[in-house]
């Protein structure tokens, strides 16, 4: 596509897949814990959020910095996909879920998970931007994920009350770890060419 390389748009089309899966329960999440959880509610709504944002956001600045004195892409691509892959295993584990203390364990470790994804996807997505593009190619992504997202939720209540929610975490599963998968395309081009200078061991930074 004009403007965007091979890099960022797999990346987006990545990101396109993952909302897709997560916009099929993102709006029916709070019933799923009210409705099928012992011990949910809507407090217990708020907690479960709260267990996934917290950690993530207290996670992620240390993972990002850890990233970045390290020269290269290699160890960005391992933290994606192994992120990517864990969090996308997460919906599986709530159709075993019996209890709200579950659901947060859960969130817990897909906040984990999230913290090694977002602050690396952004990281090789800025890097691969073809200077002039950089609005453009924000755009494409949010574009992607908004139409990924909103068809998905507007189907998401179809599928749950024909085949219930065992069945739609289950297409939330498989859509995540085609996102993951998708990645794999660009394994090569990050492997073999190095877009920023090298590290400073943080020693030498003070």
């Amino acid at each position: 596509m004009l403007g965007i390389g091979k890099v960022n748009l797999t990346l987006i089309l990545s990101d396109f897949f993952l909302q897709s899966g997560l916009g099929l329960t993102a709006p029916l999440f709070a019933i799923f814990i009210t409705g099928e959880i012992k011990g949910g509610s809507l407090a217990m709504v708020g907690l479960v959020t709260a267990a996934y944002w917290l950690t993530k956001s207290i996670v992620q600045p240390f993972i990002a910095h850890f990233l970045d004195i390290r020269k290269g892409e290699k160890d960005d691509f391992k933290f994606l996909v192994v992120g990517m892959y864990i969090a996308n295993l997460i919906p599986i584990g709530y159709i075993f879920s019996t209890n709200i203390t579950q659901i947060i364990i859960l969130e817990f470790i897909r906040g984990l998970a999230m913290a090694c994804v977002i602050p690396t996807w952004a990281a090789l997505f800025t890097r691969h931007m073809d200077k002039g593009w950089e609005a453009f190619s924000w755009s494409i992504e949010s574009t992607g994920i908004g139409l990924g997202a909103g068809l998905a939720a507007a189907l998401g209540g179809i599928l749950v009350t024909a085949f219930g929610f065992d069945f739609v975490f289950i297409l939330v599963a498989l859509f995540g770890l085609l996102a993951t998968t998708t990645l794999f395309g660009i394994r090569r081009d990050l492997f073999l060419h190095n877009h920023f200078a090298p590290a400073v061991p943080l020693q030498e930074k003070i």
